[in-house]
């Protein structure tokens, strides 16, 4: 599944730009959004400014993702501490 994040643009250099989402800087292209310019909020996805956005509505796509992080977080963390019983189990019951 691909993502699709918001972004701030914080240096422009024609087609390509700097973008920054909690304090990571990624090299962006902004070939698909004419206009665009530094201050301006941008959803990218593979690497490419897809859309302008206005800043409430790009931080509140960012509380989204963080709170999606941290619920597969805390999930993944429940599947790690339950015991897994194996293949290997199985095979030991039957030969008994």
């Amino acid at each position: 599944m691909c993502l699709a994040i918001p972004c701030r643009i914080v240096e422009l250099r024609g087609d390509m730009a700097t973008g920054e989402v909690g304090g990571i800087e990624r090299e962006v292209s902004v070939m698909m959004t004419p206009g665009v310019k530094v201050g301006d909020y941008v959803v990218v996805h593979a690497g490419f400014a897809i859309q302008v956005v206005d800043r409430e509505e790009a931080e509140e796509n960012l509380r989204i993702l963080t709170r999606m992080a941290r619920e597969t977080e805390k999930a993944r963390a429940k599947a790690r501490s339950v015991p897994q019983s194996g293949a290997g189990d199985k095979d030991r019951e039957r030969s008994d």
